[in-house]
């Protein structure tokens, strides 16, 4: 399980978790940040450095934005 990118980075962007990422399993979408599930080490440095709290454990994303969940896993399966 992943950490997932969701609604509050939307033309945030703010940059700060790709910076703490040691793995670099952040990418940059069109206007929002993803978070590769395959590379993701689940270490929590882009949970606490996101200015604007968009981070969450994949099960602990709000139901509200769950379909950031899907989002993400479809950015990396068309890439």
């Amino acid at each position: 399980m992943a950490f997932v990118i969701t609604s509050p980075c939307k033309d945030e962007k703010a940059g700060e978790c790709i910076e703490v990422c040691p793995v670099d399993c952040i990418e940059e979408g069109e206007d929002m940040f993803h978070i590769d599930p395959e590379v993701c080490i689940e270490c929590g440095a882009c949970e606490a450095a996101c200015p604007v709290e968009a981070i969450y454990m994949e099960d602990e994303v709000p139901e509200e934005e769950s379909d950031y969940i899907q989002l993400n896993r479809k950015f990396f399966e068309a890439g």
